[in-house]
């Protein structure tokens, strides 16, 4: 073998050799990756119930106030319609 073809093939060498490094460097994180997001999917996991609590809670406390209103609506009506007659029979007797 002449001098140029060892050359050839060292940088072949070489180049394999970094390929090889750039792909086990890309393995690792791929490794690091998928253990960050086994992490994330049980974080998520667990806080779920908490979220639909919370969202039940919400329409809970929503559902809550809506018949209040109602209430406080019904209370004003008859509260107005009293005084209403009160003004009447005041007004009428006098």
């Amino acid at each position: 073998m002449d001098e140029g073809s060892l050359r050839a093939e060292d940088k072949a060498a070489t180049s394999r050799a970094a390929v090889h490094q750039r792909m086990d460097q890309l393995v690792d994180r791929v490794g690091d990756l998928e253990a960050s997001v086994s992490t994330i999917d049980s974080n998520v996991a667990e806080m779920k119930p908490v979220t639909d609590d919370v969202k039940r809670w919400k329409l809970m406390g929503i559902g809550a106030l809506g018949v209040t209103g109602i209430a406080a609506m019904a209370l004003g009506v008859s509260f107005a319609e009293a005084i209403r007659r009160i003004v009447f029979v005041i007004i009428g007797k006098g």
